[in-house]
C-alpha cells in the first residue's frame, strides 16, 4: 500500500505532474468486515489496520471483536484465503455457533469489501504519495471512515457484487 496508485490527472500542457517515491519495505495491512443489519438493513463498516502482514491471530481477535459487537451472532461471509480458513477453524473449536459462508475462489467481483478497499486506493489515495507508514495509516483510516458514514456508497459496494440486501 506504500506505493500510491497513478490516476490520470490534469496538468498544464507541458508540465507532467510527478509523484516522488522510492521502494519502501514497509507494512499496512488492513481487514474489514461490512455488516447489515437484518431488521433495519442499516449498514456498518469495521476495520482494523496493521503495520505487518495480517496473520491468523490477528484475523481471530478481528472477528471475535466483531462476533461481540453484534448482538446476534453474525453469519460471516468470506472469501477462501488461507488467513480467513485458519480464523474460521480456530475459532470453530471453542463454538461451534459460528456460521460462515464462502465464496467461491478467485471471484473478488462477489464481495463488496473488495469494493470498499477499491474505492479507498482507486478514488481516495489515488495520486497521494504518503511520505511514511503513519501518514499511510492515517489516510487509510480518513478514507475508510468518510467511507462508513455514506450509506449509500455502502449499498453501491452490494449492488455491484450482484447482492441484494
Amino acid at each position: 500500500m506504500l506505493q500510491p496508485v497513478v490516476r490520470r490527472t490534469w496538468a498544464p500542457r507541458g508540465d507532467t505532474p510527478l509523484l516522488r517515491q522510492w521502494d519502501r519495505h514497509d507494512r499496512l495491512s488492513a481487514v474489514s468486515a461490512l455488516s447489515v443489519s437484518p431488521q433495519r438493513h442499516r449498514l456498518g463498516l469495521c476495520w482494523e489496520t496493521h503495520r505487518a502482514n495480517l496473520r491468523t491471530e490477528q484475523m481471530v481477535a478481528f472477528l471475535r471483536a466483531l462476533r461481540r459487537r453484534k448482538a446476534k451472532g453474525p453469519i460471516l461471509i468470506l472469501d477462501r484465503w488461507s488467513v480467513h480458513r485458519a480464523a474460521v477453524r480456530r475459532l470453530r473449536e471453542r463454538s461451534r455457533r459460528i456460521q460462515v459462508e464462502w465464496l467461491p475462489s478467485h471471484a473478488p467481483e462477489l464481495n463488496p469489501v473488495e469494493q470498499v478497499w477499491n474505492h479507498a486506493k482507486y478514488t481516495d489515495l489515488a495520486n497521494r504519495p504518503p511520505e511514511d507508514i503513519d501518514e499511510l495509516e492515517s489516510l487509510v483510516h480518513g478514507s475508510i471512515a468518510q467511507t462508513r458514514s455514506q450509506s449509500e456508497l455502502l449499498r453501491s459496494f452490494f449492488r455491484t457484487a450482484k447482492l441484494k440486501l
